[in-house]
């Protein structure tokens, strides 16, 4: 089970207040933050190099559980890998965080401070492993609270393997709304709408719509791979 953290010293912004997808700046990352931070649909990223922005954006992308995209050369890719939980949790990360990726925003920090959060249970990582070699190949981490999944970021070093990845995750999440019977009630939350998530599903709601259904997500169980 996760443990709970250190309630938070800082009075973090409500979304609802805001007009704009930056909603504040400033605070730390210590794991009672970002957990505070989750449940009030905030996520952080950084602007620059030194300051902390609290981000909700609206529209907020999501991607439905029963509107994942599956094309059939993916379902095929599903084949060559084998997907784990929790396996290479820091891997993942340091994949995600490395400098020559494009557009990268994951500081020292950053890792330090979601690898803090997984070791007390709150964050997560679903990895895909090559069955021809046995190597990290791809993969994707974020937030788990309740009936929530906040995903972070992805990565991978072979073809589709982070999409197979996040095939991992909604069978997961999925699996733990039918046996609770509250798959609905579930949120893959994946930050914005991109091109790229759009072709695999994501849909846009509204800020309203998000924190309206993140109330409801936050009082289910967490699915098992997520508990132990």
């Amino acid at each position: 089970m996760a443990v709970e953290p250190e309630p938070t010293s800082w009075a973090l912004p409500d979304p609802e207040n805001s007009d704009d997808d930056l909603v504040g700046v400033g605070a730390d990352l210590a794991p009672g933050t970002l957990v505070a931070a989750y449940r009030k649909g905030l996520f952080p990223m950084p602007i620059g190099r030194r300051a902390l922005g609290w981000w909700s954006p609206d529209p907020r992308g999501i991607i439905p559980l029963d509107g994942l995209r599956v094309s059939k050369s993916l379902r095929r890719s599903c084949r060559a890998f084998e997907v784990t939980v929790d396996r290479a949790f820091a891997d993942v990360v340091a994949a995600c965080a490395d400098p020559r990726r494009p557009n990268g925003w994951i500081t020292r920090d950053v890792a330090r401070a979601y690898n803090r959060l997984h070791e007390l249970g709150w964050a997560h990582s679903v990895e895909a492993w090559s069955r021809e070699d046995g190597r990290l190949a791809g993969g994707l981490y974020g937030v788990a609270l309740g009936g929530l999944f906040a995903g972070e970021s992805m990565f991978h070093v072979r073809r589709d393997a982070s999409k197979v990845a996040l095939v991992g995750l909604v069978g997961i999440l999925r699996a733990a709304g039918d046996m609770a019977k509250d798959a609905g009630a579930r949120i893959l939350d994946v930050q914005w709408r991109t091109t790229h998530l759009a072709t695999l599903g994501a849909v846009e709601v509204s800020r309203e719509e998000y924190l309206r259904r993140l109330g409801t997500a936050l009082e289910l169980p967490p699915p098992p791979e997520f508990s132990t």
